[in-house]
C-alpha cells in the first residue's frame, strides 16, 4: 500500500486566503470524496497536488519521498475540468497514444469504447470525450488520481459504467475524486471531507455536510 500525504497548503488570491494549512492523505485501495461549494478551493487543492498551481506554502510526500516545488509528479494523474485529448485524432490512437500492453487491450474492449474507435476524439460528445478521458487516467499507471468533476456530462449508463470502474480501480490506486454530484461522490467513498471557509474538515455522516451548511 502506498500514500499520499499532503500538509500545510496555503493559497492566497489576491490577498485573500483560499486555503488555510489544509491537510489530506490519501492510500492506495481507497477513494476520497472531496465536497464544497463552488468557489471553495477544491480544484485549486487538486491542481497543487497535482503540481500545475504554485501554492504559497506546500508539503507533499509519497510513501518516504517528499516532493518539493511545484513540478508535475509521474506518480499522480490529474483529471481538469477541461478536456486534455486531441482532437484531431482517432480515439483508437488516442488509446494507445496514453495506454500501453494489458490496459490498452481492456479499454480497446471495452463494450463502451468499441463503437467509437474509429471516430475523431474531436467530434465526440462532450459526454463520450468526458468518459474516455477518465478511463484514460483509470487505466493508467499512476499510482493516484485526482478527478475533478469525472461525472460532468455523463449519459446515466456512462456514469454507472464509471462509477463500477472506479470501485475496481481503487484496488491499485489512491483516488481523491469531487464532483457535483455529491451523491454519487458519497456513494463511492471510503471517506469524505469537506472543503469549508479555506478549511477541510472530514465528514462522518450527511449531519456533518448539514452542519457546516452544505446540505439543506
Amino acid at each position: 500500500m502506498s500514500r499520499l500525504e499532503l500538509d500545510s497548503v496555503q493559497k492566497t488570491y489576491d490577498g485573500q486566503k483560499i486555503l488555510n494549512d489544509v491537510y489530506l492523505h490519501c492510500s492506495t485501495g481507497e477513494v476520497v470524496g472531496l465536497l464544497g461549494r463552488n468557489g471553495s478551493g477544491k480544484s485549486t487543492l487538486l491542481k497543487i497536488i497535482f503540481g500545475s498551481l504554485t501554492a504559497n506554502s506546500r508539503f507533499l510526500r509519497i510513501d518516504e519521498k517528499v516532493y518539493t516545488g511545484s513540478k508535475t509528479i509521474r506518480d499522480i494523474k490529474y483529471l481538469p475540468q477541461d478536456s486534455f485529448l486531441i482532437k484531431s485524432i482517432s480515439v483508437k490512437s488516442t488509446i494507445k497514444l496514453f495506454l500501453s500492453g494489458e490496459y490498452s487491450r481492456i479499454v480497446l474492449e471495452l463494450p463502451i469504447v468499441k463503437p467509437l474507435l474509429r471516430e475523431r476524439v474531436g467530434h465526440l460528445s462532450f459526454g463520450q470525450r468526458r468518459t474516455l478521458e477518465v478511463l484514460l487516467l483509470l487505466f493508467s499507471e499512476s499510482r493516484f488520481l485526482l478527478l475533478d468533476e469525472p461525472f460532468n456530462g455523463l449519459s446515466p449508463t456512462s456514469r454507472e459504467i464509471i462509477s463500477q470502474l472506479i470501485q475496481e480501480r481503487k484496488e491499485h490506486k489512491g483516488i481523491i475524486i469531487t464532483d457535483h454530484d455529491y451523491r454519487n461522490v458519497i456513494s463511492l467513498s471510503d471517506r469524505i471531507m469537506l472543503m469549508d471557509n479555506g478549511n477541510l474538515r472530514k465528514i462522518d455522516d450527511l449531519d456533518g455536510l448539514t452542519s457546516y451548511g452544505y446540505l439543506t
